[in-house]
């Protein structure tokens, strides 16, 4: 389909010579609904080309009207495909476009590799280094040099990656986070992480360099079924026995007595308190009040404030003699605080629990957990020009508009699936399940069985998600990997994300040599954001709902749903954040249009009209429910795969 489908306002930016299927519709949608200033709520699936859709839909109005477009995603890739995506568009139109990351990640200057600097305290290192005039790669205004203002004006007029002006900052000695910072209020459109917008004190100050205000923002939410777990995050906070001890130490260290008798005494308490729990409990925000009473202090605020004033005098000193500037009073006093001015608040509950160290040490912690995640995304919602919110798995999405409280306005779009029919598969086997009642040897045997099916009747690789860890350990238990005539890659829980990348490329590269299976779990690392196109990945199993473990917060969570809308609290805080987990499955073996992908959901609770019915309709629309014997799984396979 050539581009004649496009408005013409919006053709000009698109700088493809034809569209995909339907995705015309999705450009089409998206530039109506900002034309009008309204904010759109839309799903695609994979293939339709979101990215190039979205920008080349909202660049007319942004142009017209002088307002900067934010692409927000979770990635670097994914900040760096927006970039790539401008590139192609500027041979049509000028636009100037970067992609941002982090002070610790762009930063140049080599640190003590002992030390682990969190934003705040890198911030705070790298502001005095350069009112210091030691650190080698800033350039105060007086002293910027021609490659530096050269820079800073090729950034203002094209589109550059973060990793291209690291590349070219490291060979002139140049800060590449000070020239991108210098360059934000020239640019058209910056692409980087949820925090820019969603947390508030990183957004005040990220809006200052941007130089303009929200209601001038036009702002793009990629992949945006992750929002409401981030922005939860952004408002929880927690304090764990081990930061609450290094508090004491640092204020005995300093001499500050009346700091190190409280934290000694809240250790103690809080020790106290967890050793009478099993996991994970509720507790009274008043906990904390007991602990005032019995340390003598007598006024809350004024006493959270003055150890926000000695943390703040340890992180100066600190400085001073050019150490790292972390102070653990400062994150005690930031914790008691936000306790405080939660206490009486319904959308917020007060949690102790226990776990493990990494050394395997039991120790346990304090949180402050946030209920409601449209506490941070309604202000963003409310004051933009207008956002494009969207993700291939939103459904259904009068629930996500509610949960997030977008605008009353926002209309709402499923775009349809570019995929020809014939290239999905989708099935949904009866006689297994991993509800907890039915996690039997037998059950285990016959979850292999299937497997075996799958993998013994796909072209190439396979990829198994479980509803969790304990379900992946049982499954090795039962013989899986022996079962198996193919090279088994599993992931483990606590894998560091070099290593669990090492495991997908080696996984990957047995698409070339015959095929492998991948085991990981469902809401794990790979089960989102990884791409497996083409052979990487023929099969995909879903093995079982991931239903979070029901502990005080889950049910917590339910509740507070069910008072804010009520009959969909269990809708809300159980089922959707669990079929969300299992719809990024089924979309990781179609990346392409050229993809042929068969999904195989391993529970009979998929099959229901509850459990379908938050599943995407491209998942949904030739969905096949198979009976509970040997033989059919098989039969389907190898007719889809030998079409």
């Amino acid at each position: 389909m050539t581009t004649t489908a496009l408005p013409k306002e919006v053709a000009d930016y698109f700088p493809y010579a034809s569209v995909r299927p339907y995705q015309d519709q999705y450009i089409s949608t998206i530039y109506s609904a900002v034309k009008e200033r309204r904010s759109v709520l839309i799903e695609g699936s994979n293939g339709l080309g979101k990215t190039i859709s979205a920008l080349s839909a909202v660049l007319p109005v942004a142009m017209e009207k002088n307002l900067k477009v934010l692409y927000v995603a979770r990635t670097h890739r994914q900040h760096e495909r927006v970039i790539e995506e401008l590139k192609a568009v500027s041979k049509r139109r000028p636009v100037a476009g970067v992609s941002l990351r982090g002070r610790n990640e762009m930063c140049l200057y080599r640190f003590d590799s002992s030390q682990h600097y969190d934003a705040k305290s890198l911030m705070e290192v790298c502001e005095l280094m350069k009112s210091k005039g030691t650190c080698p790669y800033y350039k105060s205004a007086d002293k910027q040099t021609y490659d530096y203002l050269k820079l800073q004006q090729m950034i203002s007029t094209k589109s550059y990656k973060a990793s291209e002006i690291m590349r070219v900052c490291k060979k002139k000695n140049l800060c590449p986070y000070e020239l991108v910072k210098s360059a934000l209020s020239d640019v058209n459109v910056v692409a980087l992480s949820y925090l820019y917008v969603f947390d508030p004190d990183i957004r005040a100050a990220f809006l200052k360099n941007l130089d303009t205000q929200m209601q001038k923002i036009i702002l793009i939410v990629d992949e945006a079924h992750n929002l409401p777990e981030t922005a939860v995050d952004v408002s929880s906070s927690s304090m764990s026995l081990f930061a609450i001890h290094q508090a004491e130490l640092e204020a005995t260290r300093y001499g500050y007595e009346d700091a190190e008798a409280f934290a000694h005494l809240l250790y103690s308490e809080t020790e106290k308190k967890a050793a009478s729990i099993r996991k994970e409990e509720l507790i009274s925000p008043l906990f904390l009040d007991e602990v005032r009473e019995k340390a003598g202090v007598l006024a809350p605020r004024s006493f959270y404030q003055h150890l926000g004033e000695i943390g703040a005098a340890v992180k100066k000193t600190l400085l001073s003699e050019g150490k790292h500037p972390r102070s653990y009073i400062n994150a005690l006093s930031e914790f008691l605080m936000r306790w405080t001015e939660t206490a009486e608040d319904e959308a917020y509950i007060h949690v102790i629990s226990k776990y493990f160290t990494r050394e395997n040490t039991p120790t346990a912690k304090l949180a402050v957990v946030a209920l409601d995640p449209s506490k941070v995304t309604m202000p963003v919602f409310s004051s933009t020009y207008a956002n494009v919110v969207m993700s291939g798995t939103l459904q259904p999405l009068d629930a996500y508009s509610k949960i997030t409280k977008m605008p009353h306005d926002t209309i709402e779009h499923i775009a349809c699936s570019p995929f020809p029919r014939e290239h999905i598969l989708s099935v949904v086997c009866c006689g297994v399940t991993t509800a907890m009642e039915s996690r039997t040897s037998a059950m285990y045997q016959t979850f292999i069985r299937r497997i075996q099916e799958v993998v013994s009747n796909t072209p190439v690789n396979t990829g198994i998600f479980t509803a969790s860890y304990e379900v992946t350990r049982s499954l090795m238990a039962e013989g899986l990997q022996d079962a198996l005539e193919k090279p088994l890659f599993f992931e483990r829980r606590g894998m560091t994300s070099k290593a669990n990348e090492k495991l997908v490329s080696e996984f990957k590269e047995h698409a070339l040599t015959g095929g492998a299976v991948f085991l990981g779990v469902q809401g794990g690392r790979t089960s989102e954001g990884v791409d497996f196109p083409g052979n990487q990945m023929n099969s995909v199993i879903i093995i079982g709902v991931p239903y979070a473990e029901p502990t005080p917060r889950v049910k917590a969570q339910i509740s507070y749903y069910e008072k804010q809308f009520p009959l969909h609290g269990r809708e809300y805080g159980y089922l959707l954040p669990a079929m969300k987990k299992a719809s990024q499955c089924a979309g990781r073996p179609v990346r392409t249009l050229e993809d042929k992908g068969a999904i195989i959901f391993l529970d009979h609770r998929f099959a229901s009209h509850y459990c379908k019915s938050f599943l995407p309709s491209w998942v949904l629309r030739d969905l096949k429910v198979l009976p509970a014997k040997d033989g059919p799984l098989t039969q389907e396979l190898q007719r889809f795969f030998s079409q």
